[in-house]
């Protein structure tokens, strides 16, 4: 049996992998459960899986949330340290980190220097860390476990295979809500851009799918995670989302990771490996399909995939700027105070104004992150 923590307990990913716990009794045990601010839905979680610790990360909302956890035997905490206290406990065999935004990225380098294998659902820590945290877990010897459907599936397929013989990888995009629009993108709506035709997910990485934003970051992601240039790393539309990533090899062969869109498909590997676990999940009907399409995305119209290249290549502190002012600039779309024209615009200038430190330290990244938020809100 393996022992957990879940850093995002009440986000789709959370939900969905108490969901494989519950399939899985004799598997896995929840040790430690972590929310932002949803109170209510944590305690309902904590009141079914008993852990041994829950951390509500806003000590603003907790309310009357100590008492009632106290009564079943249950530890609270609270912010930064609860994070941290959750992500080390030592009855957990593995933490998986599915908090939206940078809040995730002091407990995880926690985690690693516990020597906890870490799952890692949420793309920020990749994103801006990436470096350091590759660099300290191989230092280690913790597994990093990619959980996004797209990682997972290359990792799945570069399983067994030298580095050296790899010469691309291929991330694939459904291509979003306005892969089929024509004409200008101006006048957009949230609710349009939310409206996402094959996953299911929290706002932000729902905007960030409309925009290719997500992509671009992926694109970051991989290139650290597997250490590769950003320029091996190709991007390809697949409006199907059968195929979720693809390696070449120099030799001109091709490993393809083909699944249903469920995202308890990469989150049970994570946590099952080096095993596989049998689920209840629909199959995949290939020959129901018929037909598959590719196509390359369109940098000009999506430009938030190509300002991920470049924050690739520029390095450093770069990624990090570029995950920042992206969560500010697509909060304030969301919230309706600009076009969704203006976000890659807004990311673009943030990114222009950045000093780039290429060889940062974890503090550096932090001030970094920071700074990208200030200056993204100071923009009109």
């Amino acid at each position: 049996m393996k022992n957990l923590a879940i850093l995002g307990s009440t986000g789709s990913i959370g939900e969905n992998t108490l969901r494989i716990v519950r399939t899985h009794p004799t598997k896995f045990r929840v040790r430690a459960l972590v929310a932002n601010t949803n109170r209510e839905k944590l305690y309902l979680q904590a009141k079914e899986f008993r852990p041994d610790l829950v951390c509500l990360y806003d000590a603003n909302a907790a309310e009357d949330l100590e008492p009632r956890l106290k009564k079943l035997g249950i530890r609270f905490v609270t912010g930064a340290d609860g994070l941290v206290a959750a992500s080390t406990l030592s009855s957990i065999d593995i933490a998986i980190f599915a908090m939206v935004g940078a809040v995730g990225l002091a407990p995880i380098f926690a985690a690693i220097r516990a020597r906890k294998p870490v799952a890692i659902a949420n793309k920020e820590p990749l994103v801006m860390a990436g470096e350091l945290l590759v660099r300290e877990a191989k230092r280690l010897k913790v597994p990093l476990l990619p959980v996004d459907s797209e990682h997972s599936g290359l990792w799945q397929c570069l399983e067994g295979h030298k580095k050296k013989t790899v010469k691309k990888l291929i991330l694939t995009s459904s291509g979003g809500p306005f892969r089929k629009r024509r004409g200008s993108f101006t006048g957009i709506t949230p609710r349009q851009a939310l409206r996402h035709p094959k996953w299911k997910m929290g706002p932000k990485i729902t905007i960030d799918s409309a925009t290719l934003m997500n992509k671009g970051l992926e694109v970051i992601e991989a290139a650290n995670l597997f250490e590769i240039p950003a320029e091996r790393v190709e991007v390809l539309i697949h409006p199907e989302a059968i195929i979720h990533a693809l390696v070449e090899f120099v030799d001109g062969s091709h490993l393809a990771h083909l699944g249903i869109t469920d995202m308890r498909l990469p989150i049970q590997y994570a946590l099952s490996f080096p095993n596989r676990l049998e689920n209840h999940l629909p199959e995949l009907d290939l020959a129901g399909l018929r037909e598959f399409h590719f196509e390359r995305p369109d940098k000009k119209r999506f430009p938030c995939l190509e300002l991920g290249y470049a924050a690739s290549r520029a390095g450093g502190t770069m990624p990090a700027v570029l995950n920042a002012a992206n969560e500010v600039a697509a909060e304030a779309f969301l919230r309706g105070n600009i076009s969704f024209t203006s976000i890659p615009k807004r990311n673009e200038k943030v990114m222009s104004r950045h000093r780039v430190i290429a060889k940062p330290r974890l503090r550096d990244l932090i001030e970094a992150d920071s700074w990208a938020r200030d200056y993204a809100e100071s923009l009109r």
